[in-house]
């Protein structure tokens, strides 16, 4: 087994991942993500007591214990693309020897939940609901760059999203799945479930037009309609589809559950829903 080089795996002088700016000892296993960096001191004014912190660019790192359990929370800042950094250094830090460069023989599986904000797509779920993400359809191009696996299922799934819904003609999508595992720890009446759309941007990607006109204008309406058995799309953010398909092409487990705060098809958006993210906060923790 080779090394990884320094142009591929970039350790810093102080033996830190190049973009987190943390060392493997400086991880746990089980891991939130959030986009917005202040929302890491809102989780971990949750612990019982905070071991570790530290801010390299936009990502910020604590590290704490809440009722017995280790939990890393780390900010991502917006979009897959960091997403992509995020997941990679990661893996990097659980499953690689920063010393001599090499794979470790045993793998470590990590736990990683996203606690966001989402636009909802269902004018049946109002705003301020929780959302737990079934599957990621990836709109980015994130999850092209990568072999990954696939399934009888997700192949049929995304056959019937492709035949349905209206994306401007250079989109190709892919679709990724939520851990299975971790899903039946977050799922409880509290929440609503089904597919997200994970877009490359904020206004265009997602059906928002301003001044600049929109390549598909039927693109939202279409995605809000589609039906395939139990299957339906319920929300819409920037950021599961690279999560879902490089933790599960990793081995790692990963989810995401979101506040809807825009309900797009009502056109509702919701002023004051900090109350509601501390709430998500506390029942993840709960739950991870």
């Amino acid at each position: 087994m080779l090394p990884f080089p320094s142009s591929e795996l970039i350790i810093n002088e102080n033996g830190e991942i190049y973009h987190l700016g943390i060392r493997p000892e400086d991880l746990t296993k089980k891991i939130i993500i959030v986009g917005d960096q202040d929302r890491v001191t809102k989780v971990s004014s949750f612990f019982d007591e905070i071991t570790f912190k530290k801010q390299h660019r936009e990502f910020v790192s604590h590290v704490g214990t809440y009722k017995g359990k280790e939990i890393t929370v780390l900010s991502t800042g917006i979009g897959t693309d960091n997403i992509d950094i995020v997941i990679n250094e990661l893996d990097a830090l659980a499953n690689i020897d920063f010393n001599t460069r090499k794979e470790n023989s045993t793998k470590e599986k990590l736990e990683i939940v996203r606690i966001g904000t989402c636009g909802i797509l269902d004018e049946n779920i109002p705003v301020e609901s929780f959302i737990l993400s079934e599957y990621s359809l990836g709109l980015d191009n994130v999850g092209h760059y990568y072999q990954r696996e696939t399934n009888q299922e997700l192949t049929h799934l995304l056959s019937e999203i492709e035949k349905q819904i209206k994306l401007p003609k250079f989109i190709t999508p892919y679709l990724a799945e939520a851990s299975s595992e971790l899903n039946r720890r977050f799922d409880s009446k509290e929440v609503k479930s089904g597919i997200t759309i994970a877009s490359s941007g904020f206004y265009g990607p997602q059906g928002r037009t301003l001044r600049l006109p929109l390549a598909e204008p039927k693109m939202l309406d279409s995605i809000a309609e589609f039906q395939s058995g139990q299957h339906r799309f319920v929300n819409l953010e920037m950021e599961t589809s690279a999560l879902f398909a490089l933790s599960s092409a990793l081995g790692h487990e990963a989810t995401a559950i979101c506040v809807g705060i825009a309900n797009r098809r009502r056109q509702e958006f919701a002023d004051n829903y900090e109350p509601k993210i501390l709430e998500l906060i506390q029942y993840v923790l709960d739950r991870i």
